[in-house]
């Protein structure tokens, strides 16, 4: 996961999952999403996102700060749920999805609910990330 900024309000994303084996050594991509998160009036987020195999979305949700250390956010929750799914002509169908995110011990943790190919809204995959530092490897 990498965000980005120019200054303006708002956030530039990007995010590429893999599928690895049972020693965490990278097979091949599974997912790649990128988009904009736009922060909203009274914690209110929007989040853009558009996916290689042929859909995109519209997200919406709220933040809410849960701790705050020496004037540094150190703990934080996310929730959103789409708004609005379009797809190409090609595309599998997705009709609709659920994202929480936390800022957790200096972590980022995530778990994606989506549904999809006729079936209900189902786990679709959880992560727990640690931070790399500009310039980092990773």
């Amino acid at each position: 996961v990498e965000f980005a900024t120019d200054g303006r309000p708002f956030l530039e994303y990007r995010s590429v999952s893999w599928i690895v084996d049972e020693q965490n050594n990278r097979i091949r991509r599974a997912a790649t999403e990128s988009g904009y998160w736009r922060p909203r009036p009274d914690n209110g987020v929007e989040m853009l996102l558009a996916h290689p195999t042929g859909f995109v979305e519209v997200w919406l949700g709220r933040v809410e700060v849960t701790a705050i250390v020496d004037a540094r956010i150190t703990g934080a929750r996310m929730e959103l749920a789409t708004d609005a799914v379009v797809r190409t002509e090609s595309a599998k169908e997705v009709s609709s999805g659920h994202r929480l995110y936390g800022l957790v011990e200096g972590r980022l943790l995530a778990t994606y609910d989506m549904a999809a190919m006729g079936h209900p809204l189902t786990s679709h995959l959880a992560i727990a990330l640690e931070p790399v530092p500009v310039g980092g490897a990773g």
